[in-house]
């Protein structure tokens, strides 16, 4: 094959830094597709400064959203096939967490959350947010670096094969081409056998509900995954006291509502009647996390909640994010 040469435009679209494409274009044509995966790292960790990395960041769409209209539309052609797989296996509720942890990690690092997303469900996505959300931000610099370099290699093998395919044929290199050699590059991992229609999309505003009124999701950030077979129990207080005192012996006022065993993606079954309104009162939520890690410092782990008059037609999510020394649990939407 004869050397391949790369443009600064066409390098833009794989890194939207321009200190990163202006120096691929310089160091253009490349013999081969592993010279210019050589070069681009050389050019990404040596040449571009921090002020290019977040340049190369902003380009990115958020996880679970699309690209904006201004994008390079190669690119965004691209981001789109890269999230496929998060889209196609997202529920309404993972995306809705998606988004306010983005938020969250935006506020405290100043840039989008940055993970290679190609062949990688949304609830990896999401556990992997929760976990890095918790990084020192110089740490967490450098790990977005490193995954924005797997990005760029990404769309250069894409790149690489389209121009091939281009060459092959005798076509020019159009978006049409990148559409057909995208489907080919194996690197991808991935088989993009969902259709648009199976996407979740937004909850229809009706009152009927679609889920429980009271759901959890539990998270092993320790792993950086969904924690599958964690027993979880539900349990209103149904005492002589109005509710449960601090300091006091429960004695038998709690009622169970429903129990279950979270699922490969971390999610419970049905704890709770489907109803419209749920009871106001004091709910507890119990994980049997002794069980799920042995080794771990908690045996179980108890949240107790309630549930305001007001607040009887909301939604109530309580995720548990865990790890064998600690956890965190906070109000999902």
């Amino acid at each position: 094959m004869e050397d391949m040469k790369v443009d600064e435009k066409e390098a833009l679209a794989c890194c939207g830094s321009t200190q990163f494409a202006k120096q691929m274009a310089l160091a253009s044509p490349f013999p081969s597709l592993d010279l210019a995966v050589s070069a681009a790292t050389d050019i990404w960790f040596n040449k571009v400064d921090v002020n290019g990395w977040l340049e190369a960041f902003a380009a990115h769409p958020q996880i679970g959203e699309s690209p904006s209209p201004s994008s390079h539309p190669t690119s965004a052609q691209w981001s789109k096939g890269e999230q496929s797989t998060a889209l196609a296996t997202a529920t309404d509720l993972c995306l809705q967490e998606l988004s306010d942890w983005n938020a969250r990690y935006r506020q405290k690092f100043g840039h989008v959350f940055l993970i290679c997303a190609a062949g990688r469900r949304a609830t990896e996505i999401l556990a992997e947010l929760m976990n890095r959300y918790w990084n020192r931000p110089i740490v967490e610099l450098e790990i977005a670096a490193k995954e924005q370099m797997k990005i760029t290699e990404l769309r250069l093998r894409k790149l690489f094969s389209a121009k091939a395919e281009a060459v092959s044929t005798g076509s020019q290199y159009s978006k049409v081409v990148v559409s057909k050699a995208e489907e080919r590059v194996s690197i991808i991992g991935q088989h993009l056998t969902a259709s648009l229609e199976d996407f979740p999309g937004k909850a229809p505003q009706v009152q009927a509900r679609s889920r429980p009124p009271i759901t959890t999701h539990v998270l092993d950030v320790s792993r950086g995954s969904p924690a599958a077979g964690v027993e979880v129990r539900l349990e209103m207080w149904k005492g002589v006291e109005p509710c449960p005192l601090f300091g006091e012996m429960d004695r038998g006022g709690w009622v169970l509502q429903g129990c279950s065993t979270t699922d490969r993606d971390g999610r419970s079954g049905q704890l709770i009647s489907m109803v419209d309104a749920v009871s106001p009162g004091v709910y507890r939520i119990s994980f049997n996390t002794g069980k799920y890690c042995p080794v771990g410092f908690f045996p179980y782990v108890s949240i107790v909640f309630e549930i305001k008059e007001s607040q009887k037609l909301e939604h109530f999510h309580v995720p548990l994010l865990l790890s064998p020394f600690s956890f965190t649990t906070y109000r999902g939407s």
